[in-house]
């Protein structure tokens, strides 16, 4: 596994009416056992939510490797990279993207839309109740004004 975060874009189909054809929705898909686009086996999968506008994180998981993806809604990752540069993906349903966050990276997501925003997340190890594997961190040198207009918490 990599110690750096990287970007996997994703296959979107059309899906199409039974009847007459007409293109009537779309399939993305995330992962397939036979794929190898993620090099772990995930051992969960879960959908957050983040509120319009509203940052989740930042906070580093040092155990951890995640991959995440924006399935409704429209949010910007932001990724603390070792360097201590900052890297920003826009990520949307329109144009899907599994980011891969490793362990001991710090990363964290604002939602851009104007209704709640939901993240699909694989994982390579299942979150259990008070294991304290996830940490808390600030990005105090980072522009968040930039994405939101709720700033009260800087």
């Amino acid at each position: 596994m990599s110690n750096e975060f990287f970007v996997v874009s994703l296959e979107k189909h059309d899906t199409k009416d039974i009847r007459d054809k007409r293109v009537n929705g779309s399939l993305t898909v995330i992962w397939r056992d036979w794929d190898k686009s993620l090099d772990i086996v995930p051992k969960m999968i879960y959908v957050s939510s983040v509120n319009s506008g509203e940052i989740k994180g930042p906070h580093i998981h040092k155990k951890r490797t995640s991959f995440f993806t924006c399935i409704h809604g429209k949010v910007v990752f932001i990724i603390r990279e070792k360097t201590g540069k900052y890297s920003e993906i826009i990520v949307d349903a329109n144009n899907p993207m599994l980011i891969c966050v490793p362990k001991n990276i710090a990363s964290s997501h604002v939602n851009l839309s104007n209704e709640i925003s939901r993240v699909l997340t694989i994982a390579d190890i299942a979150w259990k109740p008070n294991d304290a594997e996830m940490e808390n961190v600030t990005f105090d040198d980072y522009n968040w004004s930039q994405w939101t207009k709720n700033t009260d918490f800087l």
